[in-house]
């Protein structure tokens, strides 16, 4: 463990010399290599050192943080064409990967809180310093105070738990059974906001917005995942009062995953559009957690990593439309395929997997999810048929409101896409559709 994160805090000098852009994401991708060529033991912990450690969630949820942090850096040519500010802009990537990877690998709970509200960091810079409109400050707020808001009730709650047990180490609290009503709520409240949950929602899509493209790339693809990882691991010892309480969670998250869904259908910005479809994907995952079964965490965990890189994807086109029309506007991005024949592929590819279209992994995770939550109960079955067909309607939506039609006739100047483009997207696309081979990595973890 200590052997990445040394060669990460190495790497940080590389972000302030001169023509070292490229060459920090060449060892991303590097540390991405070595990472995935480390021997795995299914069951429990291993490469533990100095009280961090990896199990099976924690790496695949690493390999998926050093993947976008390198894409984020491929998708951000432009700062580097504009010389604005790209070695601060490294180096806050760097500094975020590094949080991130300490939240996912460490055993102690505190630890994981100290890291887990320090990746806020440099997410709050990259909105506030790269973000486009000016109400990127209220955006900023929104993220923070939501976020903390929650998060120190789960700080007593450590507190507490360390007061009763006397450790707070993961691995020997999975032996317990709390059963305590306030320290559940402690404990799950900041997961939920992160997550987030319907109801406390509302910083999300605002922070997509007005966030730059390895801003919603990160949000989207890794940020929303610390909520998920962290009731994965805070529900082993709350089991008991979890039974009783997670009726609660399950009405909110699948009423709420059908009403954004439909409220995809009423936005005319296509960032918005796609961060309320995190939004309602998210939700399931929520359900699939609370349900506690096999199949419920086994199909969370298979759809954070299959949306993450979707979602991640989709931003990056998002950003490319933006990049040539100045707008994101769905008025204004019209008939595009007359244009970008090869873009509206990737559109085609990227959305269909956003609907959870085989072979993505996004479809492994919702048929698991979906078992999951009838097995809890069958009336669950209409607000998910719902879900699921509404989701398929507004990436529908999205992908003929922006190829098809008449091309807006305020264009003036525009060029197909380039090399980089292209890779950036088949980076997104493969891994997403190619994992599913091997899919038993993730089938037997639990």
């Amino acid at each position: 463990m200590m052997k990445f994160l040394f060669m990460m805090i190495f790497m940080i000098p590389l972000c302030f010399m001169m023509k070292m852009f490229w060459m920090v994401q060449m060892l991303l991708m590097l540390i991405m290599m070595l990472m995935m060529n480390m021997n795995i033991t299914i069951m429990n912990f291993f490469n533990i050192s100095y009280g961090y450690s990896l199990d099976i969630i924690s790496l695949g949820l690493i390999l998926l943080s050093i993947w976008i942090c390198s894409l984020m850096i491929m998708a951000s040519e432009n700062l580097l064409k504009m010389k604005f500010y790209y070695n601060f802009f490294l180096f806050n990537i760097m500094f975020l990967l590094i949080m991130l990877f300490l939240t996912f690998s460490s055993m102690n709970l505190f630890m994981f809180y100290l890291f887990f509200e320090g990746s806020l960091i440099p997410t709050l810079m990259l909105i506030i310093g790269w973000g486009y409109q000016p109400e990127r400050v209220q955006a900023g707020m929104y993220l923070l105070f939501y976020t903390l808001f929650a998060s120190l009730p789960l700080l007593m709650g450590i507190f507490y738990l360390y007061l009763k047990v006397g450790s707070v180490y993961m691995y020997f609290l999975k032996f317990l059974n709390l059963n305590y009503f306030l320290l559940y709520l402690c404990m799950i409240l900041a997961f939920l906001v992160k997550m987030p949950m319907y109801f406390v929602h509302l910083w999300l899509p605002k922070a997509h917005v007005e966030a730059p493209v390895s801003g919603s790339m990160i949000l989207a693809g890794i940020m929303l995942k610390l909520g998920g990882y962290g009731l994965l691991r805070v529900l082993i010892f709350l089991q008991s009062i979890n039974m009783k309480l997670n009726y609660l969670w399950l009405m909110i998250s699948l009423v709420g995953g059908f009403y954004i869904t439909l409220k995809c259908f009423t936005q005319v910005d296509i960032k918005s559009l796609i961060a309320y479809s995190s939004v309602a994907h998210m939700s399931l995952v929520i359900g699939g957690i609370m349900v506690m079964n096999y199949w419920g965490f086994l199909g969370a965990y298979l759809l954070m990593i299959g949306h993450g890189l979707c979602s991640s994807g989709m931003f990056c086109l998002a950003n490319l439309n933006y990049e040539r029309l100045g707008s994101r506007s769905m008025f204004i991005n019209k008939g595009l395929m007359n244009f970008m024949p090869s873009m509206s592929l990737w559109w085609f590819l990227l959305l269909s997997s956003n609907m959870a279209a085989p072979p993505s992994l996004n479809l492994l995770g919702e048929i698991s999810l979906i078992n999951s939550l009838m097995s809890w109960s069958l009336i669950s079955i209409i607000m998910l048929m719902l879900i699921s067909f509404f989701s398929a309607g507004y990436s529908l939506y999205l992908y003929s409101y922006i190829q098809h039609g008449q091309y807006y006739m305020g264009l003036y100047s525009f060029y197909m896409g380039t090399s980089r483009e292209y890779l950036l997207l088949m980076l997104h696309w493969l891994p997403l559709n190619l994992m599913i081979m091997k899919v038993d990595y993730t089938m037997i973890w639990f």
